[in-house]
Formats: structure tokens, C-alpha cells, sequence
């Protein structure tokens, strides 16, 4: 039998004042992570497979997000693998990069990768790695620290990224935004060994974006390969494990809203089989 596993997570109930916010509705996504799919090994694939199949059986879910590390290295072989089972989804889907997923000299660019996704995915209109989407009076940001030039494990967000999202941050003001990412700008707990290796450049800078705001509800982020969840200056900051990492898993979120309070989001950290698993 299937496990689910529940971490109930609660932002801060706060009375809405002074300019209110349109009211959104309820919304619940899924959040998959560092899937490192590899063309040339089978059992990275069935374990996608088997989580799409899970996914597609599961209720009211809106969208599936992937926050980056999608394919173990930018190849486009690795990225076809992934996209032939991504399509599969009954619901629609979003990419973000990670650092494994591009690499100009390779032949992988970010320009490359989002055509090679609108092969397999012809809905997809967006050509830039930082892009919008709405639903259910929420706005969706995904933001793009991944380096292509020189790629490595270190996040990197651009000026121009940073700018963009300010701006994005003020058109939305009066809605409530979710941000969806690789590399943290809070890192997980119980991570200290690894920050050094895996840490976000100039981290501050982006912050000081996001404390220009109040209209944030969350970042959700991967890279760590950890689940770790914290509230901090009024943002819930969200990671999780890579999908490799046993027990199988992917997250659900739920954000339900109430009126004249700030919505709540819950998260299940859900279990799934993988079909004939066989490392191979």
C-alpha cells in the first residue's frame, strides 16, 4: 500500500488591511524535483513514469511544477527521455532549470532547451527560462538561476533576473505569488556541509527584492535534495527531496484561502511504487 506521508505547514493568519488583495481561490499543484533522468539508465524513467502515473490518479490537481535538475546532464537525449514522459501529464506542466540541465558548449543552451520542450509540448508558449502563469487568482513566478556558460552547482541570478522579478513583484502587487526556482535563497536545515558547494551567489540581493514586497506567499525550490520547510519575514520557504531519493516521493501543495485572512498552505510529502524497480 502506497504511504503518505503528511507535513502540514501554516503561514501566519493575518487580518488583511489597508489595500486588499483580490481574493484567490483554493488551488493544490504537485512540486517535483531533481528528477536527474538519464537517457541510459532505464530505472531513471520508471521512476518519472511511475510518478506521472501516480499523479494523473490524484484529485483536483491544477498543475505539476518541476524545479529544475530535470535530466542528470545537458544532452538532448537526457532532455527527450524526460519530455516523453513528461508529456504523459493529464494536467499541465511547468519547467524550471537547474545546473544540470545546461550547458552552452554542450549544445544545450537555455534558447535549445525550451524549443526541445515545445516539440513535445506545443501549449508551451514561453521562450525564456523566467516566466508568468496564472490560476485560480494566483500568480506563478518561475526564476532562472541556473548558469549555462560555465555551469556548476552554485545558483546564480542575474541582475537582469533580479530586475525582472522586482518587476514582476510590482505589476502583481495587489495578488498573491508563489515563486518557483531551483537554487534556495534560504538554504534547508541541516544542510551546512553542503553550502559551501551548493550555496546561491550574492543570496542577499535577492532578498532584498523579496523585502521590497509584501505579496509573496512562498518560494519553492530543490537542489538540496532535502525536505525542509521555514517561515521567515513572512515567506514560506519550501524544499524537497529529489525524486531518486528513497522513499520515492513528490510533493502536494495546497494553499486554501479564507476570506479577510491570508491563505494557508498545507503540504503532503506523498509516497509512490515505482513499477519493476530495478536500478539498472
Amino acid at each position: 500500500m502506497k504511504k503518505l506521508a503528511v507535513l502540514f505547514s501554516f503561514l501566519m493568519l493575518l487580518f488583511a488591511g489597508g489595500s486588499l488583495k483580490v481574493q484567490a481561490e483554493n488551488i493544490k499543484f504537485v512540486q517535483i524535483t531533481d528528477t536527474h533522468l538519464t537517457a541510459a539508465n532505464p530505472y531513471t524513467s520508471r521512476v518519472l513514469e511511475s510518478a506521472v502515473e501516480d499523479i494523473n490518479k490524484q484529485p483536483e490537481i491544477s498543475f505539476v511544477v518541476f524545479t529544475g535538475d530535470n535530466i542528470a546532464g545537458p544532452k538532448e537525449e537526457n532532455l527527450r527521455a524526460f519530455m516523453k514522459v513528461v508529456k504523459k501529464l493529464k494536467v499541465p506542466y511547468y519547467i524550471t532549470l537547474g545546473n544540470s540541465d545546461v550547458y552552452k558548449a554542450n549544445g544545450l543552451s537555455k534558447i535549445r532547451y525550451f524549443e526541445i520542450i515545445r516539440e513535445y509540448s506545443l501549449f508551451r508558449a514561453q521562450k525564456s527560462p523566467n516566466y508568468v502563469f496564472k490560476k485560480n487568482g494566483f500568480v506563478f513566478l518561475i526564476v532562472d538561476g541556473a548558469k549555462e556558460v560555465v555551469p556548476g552547482t552554485i545558483g546564480y541570478y542575474r541582475q537582469d533576473t533580479l530586475e525582472w522579478l522586482d518587476k514582476m513583484l510590482t505589476k502583481y502587487k495587489k495578488k498573491d505569488v508563489v515563486i518557483f526556482q531551483h537554487f534556495p535563497v534560504v538554504y534547508p536545515k541541516e544542510t551546512e556541509s553542503r553550502i559551501k558547494t551548493h550555496k546561491t551567489y550574492r543570496v542577499e540581493d535577492y532578498k532584498a527584492v523579496l523585502a521590497k514586497h509584501t505579496n509573496v506567499l512562498a518560494v519553492v525550490s530543490g537542489h538540496f535534495h532535502v525536505n525542509d520547510e521555514v517561515m521567515q519575514n513572512g515567506i514560506y520557504y519550501i524544499s524537497s527531496p529529489s525524486m531518486l531519493t528513497l522513499p520515492q516521493s513528490y510533493k502536494i501543495i495546497d494553499i486554501v484561502t479564507t476570506k479577510e485572512f491570508s491563505p494557508i498552505i498545507y503540504t503532503q510529502l506523498r509516497e509512490f511504487s515505482v513499477k519493476d524497480a530495478k536500478a539498472e
